[in-house]
């Protein structure tokens, strides 16, 4: 356990350090709830995160990003009279008035006020849950719809860029560096058949079909904190790859992990399919939150985004298997290797049901 009292003093928390545990964090950052006392007697919680900066090699320029977004979030929420506290993340500033501390040991941390009677889950409770978080996703691209895109920092270089992760690909099937590459055949040739469609949504954007938005880039359902309460998604959470992108990555990860009839690394595929259910779920909760923002266009690359993005991140975990683990935090061997075959065995699946998913993408089309 890092030394969490010392990190924080370099912070305006303004309590003593009482307390901390860790919390899930996702693949890449380390996180712990840590609850402080305040002057008056009062406990409140705060999330100290260490950025992962090998995967985020410039945590400044990160933390450019994320200040400008939530400062417009907040102030759209402010305007429209929600709850910029509850509705968006609160950045706590360092004693030197930035918002991300470097420790001697070259470590870099932030804090954020903790959102009380709210969590964020791994699987979804049900149908409402999933509608709900794509609204909380389609809310999140348009209250930023006005935020000046061009402003935003990439914080890690070709992200969402497909064919890119191909010739990564690639070169870590030539390099083997784990020697693994021979018994990943069949993953690595499922990635070759499918490479000349990667470029598909890349090319709708380079000829003006599709307009570049401030996205995510990371719609999981635990990115989405759900009211205990009310069971509505109320803050889009983890704000790391918050740079310029397309409407369609956005809701294509969202597809590829909520409607997952299993788990990220489920072994047995027969359990693995794509849940319609889900999908339709989403695509209501999306253009529900969205709010008639979105372009035709935009609507008409849905079901490709869900296609792509699912082919992407299975791509994304083939190659670091391939690597050694490098990238994607595991808990056993072979790890990322069952998530990149559950993907794969997803985007089979959005390819042999590709109408049934445009139809229903239709249904929430605006009129």
């Amino acid at each position: 356990m890092p030394d969490l009292a010392r990190i924080a003093s370099h912070f305006c928390i303004g309590g003593e350090y009482q307390r901390a545990e860790r919390v899930r964090s996702g693949h890449i950052n380390e996180g712990h709830a840590a609850w402080f006392r305040t002057p008056g007697g009062e406990a409140r919680r705060y999330l100290l995160q260490r950025i992962n900066h090998h995967v985020f090699s410039s945590p400044e320029r990160l933390m450019e990003n994320m200040e400008a977004v939530t400062a417009h979030l907040r102030a759209k929420l402010k305007a429209t009279g929600g709850d910029p506290d509850r509705e968006a993340l609160t950045l706590v500033r360092t004693v030197d008035g930035g918002v991300l501390h470097r420790t001697r040991s070259g470590e870099y941390w932030r804090v954020t006020l903790f959102i009380e009677g709210a969590s964020s889950h791994e699987q979804a409770a049900g149908p409402g849950q999933v509608r709900s978080a794509g609204r909380a996703f389609g809310r999140f691209l348009a209250l930023l719809s006005d935020f000046p895109v061009e402003q935003l920092h990439e914080t890690i270089p070709g992200f969402h860029h497909t064919p890119g992760r191909v010739e990564a690909l690639r070169d870590a099937v030539r390099r083997d560096v784990a020697g693994r590459a021979r018994a990943a055949r069949a993953e690595i040739a499922f990635v070759e058949d499918r490479a000349a469609t990667t470029a598909e949504l890349l090319d709708l954007l380079e000829a003006g079909r599709l307009p570049r938005r401030v996205t995510h880039n990371d719609t999981k359902l635990d990115n989405v904190l759900i009211d205990d309460e009310t069971g509505e998604g109320i803050c889009v959470i983890d704000l790391d790859t918050v740079m310029p992108g397309l409407a369609a990555y956005d809701f294509g990860d969202a597809v590829r992990s909520m409607a997952n009839t299993a788990a990220e690394d489920e072994r047995d595929l027969d359990r693995v399919s794509l849940d319609l259910e889900a999908y339709e779920q989403l695509a209501a909760g999306y253009s529900e939150g969205a709010g008639g923002f979105l372009t035709p266009g935009e609507i008409d690359s849905l079901t490709t985004g869900a296609r792509l993005m699912t082919l992407e991140c299975g791509i994304r975990f083939l190659t670091d298997h391939l690597d050694g683990d490098r990238y994607f935090r595991i808990g056993r061997v072979g790890q990322n290797l069952d998530r990149c075959r559950t993907q794969f065995k997803l985007v089979h699946e959005m390819e042999s049901r590709r109408a049934e998913m445009v139809r229903i993408v239709d249904r929430y089309r605006p009129r």
